[in-house]
């Protein structure tokens, strides 16, 4: 089985990096065939353990309903994240140990197939960021219907890490909770002065300064 469906060549964007004219398709090579030199940061890697013996179709699956990413892009962001250095990301060595890495990943990929997922991920979250604030800043949610999509976003992404491995606290939890909270209202407060030459606002009687 490969964890490259047909569907997630159409998810890498024609400029995602400098790599055109180059395969970046992933290598086709036996995991067993790279016998004992596994580095040791690969073997005491322990992220997606909680979805061991899942499939590639199967994780797909869930982020396709509920997200733009695809599973590939989903691990490789996580293992970009994770293996940072000073100089880099280690793509070669990411791209090299995947199936150790991750469970539903069954090949392994090239640098460019890596540097790829990569590019096609951050080019996902800008465009979904830009569009989230527009329906936040242009009045088409309500204030409770705002709060309402970010409590589902969010109970997506804390979903993710928690597969992934990431042990949240709930008094954690909470207090994020809070901020995002606070900080959209913030956003919806301010783009609705935005919006208005007046410096009260129409729907809650807030006063603006001229400078805000």
């Amino acid at each position: 089985m490969t964890d490259t469906p047909a569907g997630d060549e159409d998810d890498v964007p024609d400029d995602a990096d400098s790599t055109a004219g180059i395969d970046a398709s992933p290598v086709e090579t036996d995991a067993s065939s790279a016998g004992d030199d596994v580095p040791e940061d690969v073997q005491k890697y322990d992220r997606f353990k909680k979805i061991d013996g899942s499939t590639y179709e199967r994780a797909n699956d869930f982020l396709r309903d509920r997200t733009y990413i695809t599973a590939r892009e989903w691990a490789i962001a996580r293992l970009c994240a994770d293996f940072r250095t000073e100089t880099g990301v280690e793509m070669t060595k990411i791209g090299e140990n995947l199936p150790e890495l991750v469970p539903f990943m069954t090949d392994t990929y090239s640098p460019q197939a890596v540097n790829q997922a990569r590019a096609s991920f951050e080019e996902k979250v800008r465009k979904a960021g830009a569009t989230f604030l527009y329906g936040a800043m242009c009045d088409f949610f309500t204030a409770e219907e705002l709060d309402d999509v970010m409590y589902e976003a969010t109970e997506v992404a804390k979903f993710l890490l928690e597969v992934e491995g990431v042990d949240l606290a709930v008094e954690d939890e909470l207090e994020a909770e809070d901020r995002i909270s606070s900080v959209m209202r913030d956003v919806r407060e301010h783009s609705t002065a935005l919006r208005h030459d007046e410096v009260t606002c129409p729907e809650c009687g807030h006063e603006f300064e001229a400078g805000e």
